[in-house]
């Protein structure tokens, strides 16, 4: 499972990464940093999919 953001639609809410700062992580300005996709470590499938309803503009998804 591989989660990734689409930077464009990314507005620096930070939803995603309240639900986990580990996974989620921010750049110095509050956008995701993520990129093109970041492997979640097991037991991160729960957090992942969190993360990815919370994201109030929808730039963040599960491949």
């Amino acid at each position: 499972m591989r989660v990734s953001v689409d930077d464009e639609l990314c507005d620096a809410r930070g939803q995603c990464n309240i639900v986990d700062p580990e996974l989620f992580t921010l750049d110095e300005h509050g956008y995701s940093d993520i990129g093109r996709g970041k492997e979640v470590p097991p037991g991160k499938e729960d957090a992942a999919e969190q993360g990815v309803e919370l994201c109030p503009v929808q730039a963040l998804r599960i491949d």
